[in-house]
């Protein structure tokens, strides 16, 4: 065993660490947090799909699957999941191009049944062979349900167009079709793959524990010790990512989806050497600006553009394609050169002025605060990050290498900027409606490739920089020096500071994560706001309006650690501020005074009219589990509606009844807030003042509305199909509490954790009904429910339907089968995770501004249901679910949809909604929370 550097850590980082390399070669990163009550375990490989063989496309993402499966000591397949699920955990896996991704948690007590049962994945896995043919159709599943994913459809053109030599150019997913033939032959050469690359030299683990560092150290040798080292070394081919006949193209593809996308990308060397400085985060910084001046200010002015993002891009052992992503409009898709031209002018800038040391230590400044008040992640987070990082950075810089930016070396930056030209650019267009000439292999996506003629390149390389785009000014929103206020305040939950008619709001200094940021949660409710559809349209029109509005006007505040978010509730819509709190309330003030001036131009209306009507005919391209998932809340809740009727309504919506409105949703309203922090009282007493006068100057005081939930009681089983064009059916059973009270969210909360992992097992794992399988508890309106969700290829919604019955009819036996101490394990994982230790400052705010919402105002639920659940016998359990789901007269929801192979499968059992959703409401009675 070999120890290694210590790691650098931030000043506010209360873990221990210690890295060390076992006998076998294997990394290791330790992390002692006494704070949390929950282990995780994370271990990445260098295995990726660039290294499956050239006949096995998917041979390492089916090995990710086949390794759960089941090992020489623990042979059980579905053991590993049902452990860790009533041990209160969670697990899950990934394959990338070059890594390959394992992570779980559990309550701490069970950590090294845990870690026995991890290590041997890696060990002595079975790779049952009469488990092939099933995940090889759990493969196939998992392909069929993303064919109309356009980012998949889009990456397998990029596949196709880059250099074939290059590794990138392999299908990454996998298939029956790829994965073919005998179950005994696959077998041996996924044992084969196994043996020849899964090798200790080239794995990192990380172990993340209330545990001290030294029981850490003991444990990981004891069970990851005998994972075997090859001695493999990576040997990927010295190709480049792109051949000269594959630059200085142009790739037009046609998406699923309607959209109108423009990326210009350019080749680069591994750029992983250059993490100390990061040049190319500075080019991004620069090019990325959307104030005043900006490139983005600039198209956005002239009507070509919505968005841009840079620096994005896959990125791999020698290559990293930097991209440039630009969301086009109508216009922006007629003059695409000219967006091209300006992107050059303002690379011209950057590399004349824009290189200057102030610049780069203003964003070096910045990584520095963020890393030195960085926010703690959960435990299984931070170990799949955490093991993840040990695979790029040496072991002293596997936290801080993501905010290093340690000096402006002028040469690297040029010679980064000197890659970024048009000889060495591919322009992909994305847009419906273009003429193609190709078909992707895998994905059936319609594109084309021609070489972008001497005429366009020898114009974008001679352009001057037009008047119009500037580089950014010094940056007001960043702080010189910030420190987190210390006070004896001894309160452990929130309470109201400010209150009167139409507005309350609460208060709370933090004293636990010792940080100079906060969270300002204003939620305004209006009269006005959705009880109609066209209400609701018009109510996300002004958001997305003013969003838009706002953005050069706070960018500078984004990027010096100061985010907001204005979103829709279901009475209004709510604003959320965070980050450093010195600059909240000039964050506030500015986002208040551009609020009021409601600038918005018919130019703009149009653009972000039809970019809304996009998003929402768009959800129908969506699979069909997500829509269903999306009308569930259409359905049953009151003034939730669905995005085709709030799409109808938008249409034909004008600026004027769009100002007309926003003066109607400010006549009445009743504001609630929430300010937590490093804010000191009187500070918070004084701002929550100032914003309860600032409404009544523009508002009529009003009471806080209702938010309406459908009742289902005593209506039977009610059944809903939507009319979805895919090739997969999807159902989900929604079943409502009539009570919310604390006995019927424990009862919810205890059975979706008894049955989820056995419910995945049988219908997913062992029935092979589709890859979307899962059980949720969902509160909806302080009404605990649960839901049943399948999406299949294989199966109409009928036999789904029945699956499900037969589930919960036969899982009565399951739970009386349970042994005392399995039962006391059950409870006491979910009770471990209901009370788990919040992470972070950003996680506690959530649960107080949660809380509020649920009218939890002791802020005391938790333990509440904690109590409940510590006294629930099995007894409880299953007159429960024999009452709720296995009734004859049982009270439900079904919401489905038949795929294009099952759609005369209709479901017969229960009543039909026939009529429109606004007519089943207006006839429903409501529970009013």
């Amino acid at each position: 065993m070999i120890p290694i550097d210590s790691v650098i850590q931030s000043p506010n980082d209360h873990r221990s660490y210690r890295s060390l390399t076992l006998n076998n070669g294997l990394k290791v990163l330790l992390v002692e947090d006494n704070k949390i009550t929950q282990s995780a375990i994370s271990l990445t490989v260098a295995v990726g799909h660039f290294d499956d063989p050239k006949n096995r496309p998917g041979m390492a993402h089916f090995l990710e699957h086949m390794l759960f499966l089941g090992t020489e000591k623990f042979p059980d397949a579905g053991e590993y999941h049902s452990f860790i699920n009533h041990h209160g955990g969670s697990h899950n896996a990934w394959t990338g191009t070059e890594h390959t991704n394992f992570y779980c948690s559990v309550e701490t007590d069970a950590l090294e049944s845990l870690l026995d049962r991890f290590s041997q994945f890696f060990i002595a896995p079975l790779f049952n062979p009469e488990l092939v043919d099933r995940e090889r159709h759990a493969i196939e599943s998992e392909f069929s349900l993303k064919l109309n994913d356009d980012l998949r459809r889009i990456y397998d053109v990029e596949k196709e167009t880059c250099n074939q030599a290059h590794p990138l150019s392999k299908f990454s997913v996998g298939n029956l079709s790829t994965l073919s033939g005998n179950e005994n032959d696959l077998r041996e050469e996924l044992l084969s793959f196994y043996h020849k690359h899964y090798s200790a030299n080239l794995m990192t683990v990380c172990l993340v524990a209330p545990i001290c560092l030294h029981q850490q150290q003991e444990y990981i040798q004891h069970f990851f010790s005998d994972v075997p080292n090859h001695n493999y070394k990576k040997n990927y081919p010295s190709v480049p990512l792109y051949n000269p006949e594959n630059l200085a193209n142009q790739i037009t593809i046609c998406p699923v989806k309607k959209q109108k996308r423009l990326n210009l990308s350019f080749a680069f060397p591994s750029i992983e050497k250059n993490y100390p400085n990061k040049p190319l985060t500075f080019i991004s910084h620069l090019l990325g600006n959307e104030s005043k001046g900006s490139l983005l200010s600039y198209l956005k002015d002239q009507g070509l553009v919505n968005n841009l993002t840079s620096g994005g891009g896959v990125s791999g052992y020698n290559f990293k394609d930097f991209a440039i992503n630009f969301q086009l409009t109508d216009k922006g898709l007629e003059n695409v050169d000219d967006i091209v031209q300006s992107t050059f002018e303002f690379l011209v800038l950057i590399q004349a002025s824009g290189i200057e040391q102030w610049r780069y230590l203003e964003r070096s400044n910045l990584l520095k605060q963020a890393f030195e008040f960085q926010e703690q992640a959960n435990p299984i987070e931070l170990a799949s990050h955490l093991s993840l990082n040990l695979q790029h950075y040496p072991p002293q810089d596997v936290i801080f290498g993501d905010y290093r930016m340690d000096k402006l070396d002028v040469a690297e930056v040029n010679e980064q900027l000197e890659r970024l030209n048009c000889d060495n650019m591919r322009i992909q267009i994305v847009a419906q409606g273009i003429t193609t000439s190709n078909e992707s292999k895998w994905y059936k996506t319609p594109y084309k490739v021609e070489a972008i003629c001497p005429q366009r390149l020898s114009k974008w390389k001679n352009g001057i920089p037009r008047t119009e785009l500037q580089l950014p000014e010094v940056n007001p929103f960043v702080l010189s020096e910030v420190k987190p206020r210390s006070t004896n305040y001894q309160l452990k939950v929130p309470i109201v500071i400010s209150e009167n008619k139409g507005y309350r709001f609460w208060y709370k200094k933090d004293e636990t994560f010792n940080l100079p940021k906060g969270h300002i949660y204003l939620a305004i409710d209006s009269l006005h706001a959705c009880n109609d559809v066209r209400q609701a349209a018009l109510t996300r029109l002004y958001i997305e309006m003013l969003l838009d509005y706002l953005t050069e006007h706070t960018y500078a505040a984004e990027v010096a650690g100061l985010n907001f978010n204005i979103y829709p509730n279901q009475a209004g819509l709510t604003l959320h501020i965070s980050g450093f709190t010195p600059k909240q309330r000039d964050l506030l003030t500015l986002i208040i005074n551009k609020a009021k001036e409601r600038n918005f131009s018919e130019d703009r209306f149009k653009l972000i009219k039809k970019q809304i009507l996009r998003n929402w005919n768009n959800i129908s391209k969506t699979r069909p589990i997500s829509q269903l998932f999306s009308s569930l809340t259409a359905t049953i809740q009151q003034r939730s509606y669905e995005p085709l009727e709030l799409a109808n309504e938008l249409e034909t919506a004008s600026l004027d009844e769009l100002h007309q409105h926003v003066r109607n949703f400010y006549e009445a309203t009743y504001l609630e807030g929430l300010i937590y922090g490093d804010w000191l009282k009187e500070e918070a007493q004084e701002l929550s003042n100032n914003l309860s006068n600032i409404l009544s100057l523009v508002s009529i005081p009003s009471p806080e509305a209702n938010r309406e939930l459908i009742k289902l009681t005593n209506r039977g089983t009610l059944v809903r199909q939507l009319n979805i064009d895919h090739q997969d059916s999807a159902i989900l059973v929604y079943y409502q509490s009539k009570q919310t009270s604390i006995l019927k969210m424990a009862l919810f909360s205890l059975l979706n954790h008894t049955m989820s992992s056995k419910f995945f097992h049988e219908l997913r794992t062992r029935k092979q009904l589709g890859y979307m399988v899962g059980t949720n508890y969902l509160p909806l309106n302080r009404h605990p429910g649960m839901i049943f969700y399948i999406q299949s290829p294989n199966c109409g919604p009928k036999t789904l339907l029945n699956e499900i019955d037969t589930f919960l009819s036969d899982f009565a036996y399951t739970v009386m089968e349970l042994t005392e101490q399995q039962w006391a394990q059950t409870k006491q994982g979910l009770t471990n995770q209901i009370m788990e230790h919040d992470p972070n400052l950003k996680t506690r705010g959530q649960r107080f501004w949660t809380s509020i919402g649920n009218k939890d105002h002791k802020f005391d639920h938790r333990e509440q249901v904690v109590n409940e659940i510590n006294h629930l016998t099995r007894a409880d359990l299953i007159k429960f679910l024999m009452d709720k789901m296995n009734n004859s007269k049982k009270d439900r929801l079904i919401l489905y949809s038949c795929g294009q192979t099952h759609l005369n499968e209709h479901i017969t059992k229960g009543q039909k909604i026939d009529t429109s959703i606004t007519d089943f409401k207006s006839d429903s009675k409501k529970f009013k929370l």
